[in-house]
């Protein structure tokens, strides 16, 4: 069985005892989070049903596991014969979920 939910911006793919990482929530670890935009479910049986956009009622329960950085992403800048450049960067706050149920 799995499930596609959007969280943040984002879809991910699912499955109870995965692990994704969306952008942080104000979840402290061990907490019970619920995703309500599920747009897919497919049953072990291979029935799927899918909202548009979302499926009424069908959510995704995870536990917060914990609160971590992403990647660090260099941003480099110039411009040609002009002596510009510039380096930035950024890093992201992530929250990693690991999904322990899927209820239709």
């Amino acid at each position: 069985m799995f499930a596609i939910i959007q969280a943040a911006g984002h879809q991910f793919r699912v499955e109870p005892g995965t692990h994704i990482d969306v952008d942080k929530l104000g979840a402290d670890a061990g907490a019970e989070v619920t995703f309500d935009q599920v747009l897919l479910v497919s049953g072990d049986d291979g029935s799927v049903v899918a909202g548009s956009p979302a499926i009424s009622g069908a959510r995704v329960v995870g536990v917060v596991d914990a609160h971590h950085r992403g990647p660090k992403v260099r941003v480099f800048k110039f411009k040609r014969r002009k002596g510009m450049r510039r380096t930035m960067g950024h890093r992201t706050d992530l929250t990693r979920v690991r999904i322990t149920d899927i209820a239709t």
